[in-house]
């Protein structure tokens, strides 16, 4: 169990390199090859054919610089930190296999979860690192102060709301739980639903201003929404979230920002649902002027609240989202590019024969979605032809530095070379991310046009309602 959970962890690391935007797309778990929820995917070294996008949504190199403005929330009151309340949230933080430094400003104390005669506080100014002894723990100073070993989870946990606990120098509300495993301490920082939600929204719509505050507040409720349904549904795992895109970019107390805060504030409690149950609700950066059905881009059912909506602003021939900078884009693939991706992904995407395929010879798209998207993309090579299907092909079609192609809203011009070889592959696209569900530079758009948070969520999530997370 302990070698799993790290296992599942380390292969999320893996699977979020390259470039995901830290304003993203939260989403539906990556569908498995048998219709499922829309959710994102389990954490993985690889996604499997029919994962979807992790979640995410824009670039880091999108977000923009916030105003210079009077905070909107006091973040120094006592009173006002307890009103991010809401049920506790589990979120993975990784797992290290060294001596790392821990501690906390503020009131704070070392515990251990059912065990009440286990209790240390730090001395004031120690320096303190978690470390690990077989299957062991202890939080220990340079000093010789430490608690003594134990087996099973231990936890930095904050004493007053406005304290808080530190891992790795990164600030975080709530406990820090500590779990030893066979490859690593895994840490897990365990805080209330709105307090998460603090660290997520700016992570995930990045820095924006306040004639965007509609946009902000969607995103705010899209990221509670996504967060409430998957709550106890890793119960093989002592977590209910990954900090990564994965789930959704969760930067701690260091991510807070005013705005930001202010809309988490003032949806507090508030999620999407769907025929009386709350719905994973998937977004991304840019459609491209129009998003797609899920359907579309994964192998899973579709949902009657994610369907094709055009991001055309009425009387015009522009888009809510062409602000986006990825909103037009190009890819160039030289003949080895190709050859070199072929050889490494179509064996896991398209079942093709490992130990090299000899180049590629042409590409094809084998057809359109209803948004007009590629259905998939066919390689052809000396040892046969190999179609990859739906987002697939953008797990395919990688950057040098592992980025996945921006969207499957693309158009091909191959340019021939000798020996009946590619010489290149030009891709022309639109929009970044997986397509489905809310566009978060479309409701920047209209957020920027005056649409308000209800009309921008009714438009990209049609037939859902606002209502109160359930108590637990």
């Amino acid at each position: 169990m302990r070698r799993r959970v790290v296992l599942q962890l380390v292969l999320a690391a893996t699977a979020c390199g390259g470039g995901v935007p830290v304003a993203r797309t939260p989403q539906p778990e990556p569908a498995p090859a048998s219709p499922a929820p829309v959710q994102p995917p389990e954490p993985r070294a690889e996604p499997p054919a029919a994962a979807m996008d992790p979640p995410g949504g824009l670039r880091p190199d999108e977000r923009g610089e916030a105003p210079k403005r009077r905070p909107e929330v006091p973040r120094s009151v006592d009173y006002l930190e307890r009103r991010f309340g809401g049920p506790e949230v589990r979120v993975a933080l990784g797992v290290t296999q060294e001596r790392t430094p821990v501690g906390g400003v503020g009131a704070w104390r070392v515990v251990a979860p059912g065990d009440a005669t286990f209790g240390f506080r730090p001395s004031r100014g120690g320096t303190y690192a978690v470390e690990q002894q077989g299957d062991r723990l202890r939080i220990a100073s340079g000093g010789g102060d430490a608690t003594p070993w134990r087996r099973g989870p231990i936890e930095l946990e904050a004493a007053t709301p406005t304290a808080f606990v530190s891992y790795r120098g990164h600030a975080y509300s709530g406990r820090l739980r500590f779990v030893s495993t066979d490859t690593g301490v895994l840490v897990v920082n365990a805080l209330p639903m709105e307090q998460y939600l603090r660290g997520v929204v700016p992570g995930e719509i990045g820095a924006r201003q306040p004639s965007e505050r509609a946009a902000v507040e969607a995103q705010a409720i899209a990221a509670r929404s996504y967060a409430a349904i998957k709550l106890g549904g890793r119960s093989a795992y002592p977590y209910d979230l990954l900090a990564t895109v994965i789930d959704q970019v969760y930067g701690g107390r260091d991510a807070h920002q005013p705005l930001t805060d202010s809309a988490v504030l003032a949806t507090q409690g508030i999620v999407l649902t769907y025929a009386g149950r709350v719905i994973n609700a998937p977004y991304h950066a840019s459609a491209g002027g129009i998003t797609a059905e899920a359907p579309e881009v994964w192998r899973t059912a579709g949902e009657p609240f994610l369907k094709r909506v055009s991001d055309r602003i009425p009387g015009s021939s522009r888009f809510y989202d062409d602000i986006a900078p990825r909103f037009s884009w190009t890819a160039r693939f030289s003949a080895a590019d190709l050859e070199r991706l072929a050889d490494r992904w179509l064996p896991q995407y398209a079942g093709a024969p490992t130990g090299g395929l000899g180049g590629v010879r042409a590409v094809d798209v084998t057809g359109r979605t209803p948004s007009g998207r590629a259905a998939g993309l066919a390689f052809d090579t000396p040892r046969g032809r190999f179609t990859v299907r739906g987002n697939d092909l953008r797990f395919v079609l990688r950057s040098a530095t592992g980025e996945l192609l921006n969207s499957t809203l693309i158009e091909l011009e191959s340019v021939p070379g000798s020996g009946g070889a590619l010489s290149s592959l030009v891709v022309r696209g639109k929009g970044y991310g997986h397509g489905v569900g809310m566009s978060q530079w479309g409701a920047i758009g209209r957020a920027r046009a005056g649409q308000d948070v209800r009309t921008i969520l009714a438009t990209y999530y049609p037939g859902t309602r606002l209502e109160r997370l359930p108590e637990r």
